[in-house]
């Protein structure tokens, strides 16, 4: 049987219940918070108000005015980060351009110029004591291993003539090469790129275009270090 207060509850208009709050755990874990999540914490506070004390009308003013300055700067952050992608992105019409030219980016298969040999670099993240660059045939066998010696952390060129090393003329290519290198007895992160051609330009309906290069295949636009 219900008590008395219960009773005087109920003939307010208010029930009693004895149900358990169960607390909402889909946003631990995250550090920020969203314009819901703003008008969740406005919603409960004035359900759970003090109805004899209520907030001031100038409080709540400027609570309102803190959610619409919060949302907009959210909004404003969002078109921001998409104009920044747009400048920072690589158009059709500037992956076209690269059509026709030789290029230099990453990649281990090099094909020998008109004069013989082929030019190419080695990308360090490190200083290295000892540079080697090694050009092997496309059966992988051994031609020419260049000694660049000693080098700072960037880019190192190279130019090799096309003769193995007893002198005699490797052919036209394509080549195999590869790159290795060391300070003292620790291996430095080193990376090989050779010019190659570009042969034409795939451009996938979404996404970013990619360059179709001679020996190396689909190549971002970004990944070019030079183009001649």
């Amino acid at each position: 049987m219900a008590s008395t207060f219960d009773s005087t509850l109920s003939s307010l208009g208010i029930p009693r219940t004895a149900t358990t709050a169960v607390a909402d755990t889909s946003k631990l874990g995250e550090r920020s918070l969203d314009q819901s999540d703003f008008l969740s914490l406005m919603t409960a506070q004035l359900k759970n108000q003090d109805p004899f004390a209520p907030v001031d009308n100038t409080q709540m003013v400027a609570q309102m005015a803190q959610f619409s300055s919060v949302a907009g700067i959210s909004q404003m952050n969002t078109t921001l980060s998409s104009l920044a992608a747009k400048l920072g992105g690589t158009t059709s019409s500037d992956a076209l351009a690269y059509v026709g030219k030789t290029v230099l980016t990453e990649g281990g298969v090099a094909y020998g110029r008109a004069a013989g040999g082929i030019a190419g670099a080695v990308e360090l993240d490190g200083d290295a004591s000892d540079v080697q660059v090694q050009i092997s045939d496309a059966a992988g066998q051994p031609l020419k291993t260049i000694d660049l010696g000693q080098q700072s952390a960037g880019t190192v060129k190279y130019d090799w003539d096309g003769k193995d090393a007893d002198g005699a003329d490797a052919g036209a290519g394509p080549f195999t090469v590869a790159v290795a290198a060391v300070s003292g007895n620790a291996s430095v992160v080193a990376r090989s790129l050779v010019w190659a051609p570009v042969e034409s330009v795939s451009m996938p309906s979404s996404g970013t275009p990619k360059l179709q290069i001679t020996g190396i295949g689909p190549v971002d636009p970004s990944a070019v270090r030079q183009a001649g």
